[in-house]
């Protein structure tokens, strides 16, 4: 779909739940003790801008870029969880105009990070060594509707990033989205006007 389909609107503040990433890896750590592994899922929704596709992100701070996405409580359906997660980030600040909306469309799973210890690190694998991981991410292709409204919290921007931004740029979004390119180039992307 074309980035100029969709219009931005924006909604409260939704802060980060952790001052920092020691607090945000502690709080895992006392959750997986109570929970077991976390289970986070998050999107991947492609637009169009200028005959290239990009990727919707949400940038903090104007420095610290993220997919759309969270965790899910136990038990959840991550696909379930997902539409949740993506009406509580980008749908309409009344949660009562939620099932008015165009449902978000939850594609494949493209990819799954695993948290082998309560560290920054993830990996696209289960180190051989680890038995319990503490997180599972799966990001998944979401495809938009034709139009949508996108409420933005006030505290975080919704960026296009092209692809060839972040191709091979780990350096500044990280091995997770830098490898988006990776996962959707067995796609044959085509815009077609509607």
């Amino acid at each position: 779909m074309k980035a100029e389909n969709y219009t931005f609107g924006t909604k409260d503040a939704q802060p980060e739940e952790d001052p920092s990433v020691a607090a945000r890896l502690k709080r895992l750590e006392n959750d997986y003790e109570t929970q077991g592994m976390r289970r986070t899922v998050e999107a991947v929704l492609v637009v169009h801008q200028h005959n290239h596709p990009h990727v919707l992100m949400l940038q903090i701070a104007n420095a610290f870029f993220k997919l759309p996405g969270h965790y899910l409580q136990p038990g959840m359906d991550e696909r379930e969880g997902l539409k949740q997660v993506l009406n509580e980030r980008l749908g309409s600040a009344d949660p009562k105009d939620w099932p008015n909306e165009p449902e978000w469309e939850i594609g494949e799973c493209l990819s799954t990070w695993w948290r082998p210890n309560f560290e920054s690190y993830m990996y696209p694998y289960i180190p051989a060594h680890v038995t319990k991981p503490k997180e599972k991410k799966m990001l998944y292709l979401v495809q938009l509707p034709p139009n949508k409204v996108l409420s933005v919290p006030k505290n975080m921007k919704v960026l296009a990033i092209p692809l060839f931004e972040l191709y091979d740029n780990a350096a500044r979004y990280g091995a997770q989205l830098s490898a988006i390119p990776h996962l959707l180039s067995r796609y044959d992307f085509e815009y077609k006007p509607m």
